[in-house]
């Protein structure tokens, strides 16, 4: 296998450059030509980018006329979207040579996407802890709080993540959500979702089941319950779904059943969803590995304290 070619530009921030393969032929006769084609970019900011050295090659910065050489490789890190900050903190529950176990919080993305880059799970950790190679085996929702899973060293990565991908570990979530007396539980849910490029909400639809859930009612305080929730499977929102499906909608559910528009900067309400305990065999040392969150969800704790009025983010 052909060794990766390694980036002439640091990270930053954490984050590795980007970089991109020019094509083996075509019309252009500059990088900047083919970049002011290829980027979603105005090409004034991408001349500002040349200005700036911010284009770089193997051999070192591009200048704005440099010309197009086919199958050549070229390196940027790319500007930084104006984010609205966190204002939660990342609990490091566990860390080991191999794993780094923490509580993400609310409102907090696990890895860079879109409008979220440095107020993410994987730029803080990386910082804060001076871990650069750190990654991610799973993924948690921005919105759901609860235990992530990260591996320290490169070369464990695919174990690990391997390890979350073929369903080889046992995770339980708590729930806050309505109670219905006409509601049987505990129950499992079996059925098949499809969550499409671009649209926002995932749904249910007809045809061989790909999501299962097992709910079941751990305790009730008047209209409302604590409910322990096992996935069997890692649907796109699968449990989000499924507890509304049974007409028992997540607390701070601002998706399902009804799709609600939210400034990023509303911290009210947070999802009452939490990512409780994580169990596995660690696919390198063979030991059984147990983690458990110590946090409870707001509504449950002091259901007025959480039903608040939007904080907006400075």
């Amino acid at each position: 296998m052909r060794k990766r070619l390694q980036s002439p530009l640091p990270k930053r921030h954490g984050l590795d450059a980007a970089r991109l393969k020019l094509p083996a032929e075509g019309p252009w006769h500059t990088v900047r030509d083919h970049l002011v084609d290829r980027l979603p970019v105005a090409p004034e900011r991408i001349d500002a980018m040349f200005a700036e050295q911010r284009f770089v090659g193997i051999d070192g910065p591009l200048s704005r006329d440099a010309p197009f050489v086919p199958d050549s490789f070229v390196w940027f890190h790319r500007d930084l979207p104006d984010e609205v900050e966190v204002p939660f903190d990342i609990d490091v529950l566990h860390q080991d040579d191999d794993l780094l176990v923490v509580h993400k919080p609310h409102f907090l993305a696990t890895i860079p996407r879109g409008k979220h880059v440095l107020e993410t799970a994987l730029v803080r950790l990386r910082q804060r802890l001076d871990l650069p190679e750190l990654s991610p085996a799973h993924r948690l929702d921005r919105v759901t709080a609860g235990l992530l899973v990260f591996v320290i060293r490169p070369e464990l990565r695919g174990a690990y993540q391997t390890l979350f991908a073929n369903r080889r570990v046992h995770k339980e979530y708590e729930a806050i959500a309505p109670v219905r007396d006409d509601l049987v539980l505990p129950t499992t849910i079996r059925n098949r979702i499809v969550k499409e490029r671009g649209v926002i909400a995932a749904r249910e639809v007809a045809g061989p089941p790909n999501a299962e859930t097992h709910v079941e009612l751990v305790e009730r305080r008047g209209d409302i319950g604590r409910y322990r929730i096992v996935p069997t499977t890692g649907r796109t929102h699968q449990i989000r779904l499924h507890l509304a499906s049974l007409g028992i909608p997540i607390l701070g559910d601002r998706f399902y059943p009804t799709l609600t528009e939210t400034p990023l900067d509303d911290f009210s309400r947070p999802l009452q969803l939490l990512a409780k305990t994580l169990a596995f065999t660690d696919p390198v040392s063979g030991e059984h590995r147990h983690f458990d969150s110590p946090a409870s969800l707001g509504a449950w704790t002091s259901y007025a304290d959480w039903d608040q009025p939007s904080y907006a983010a400075r």
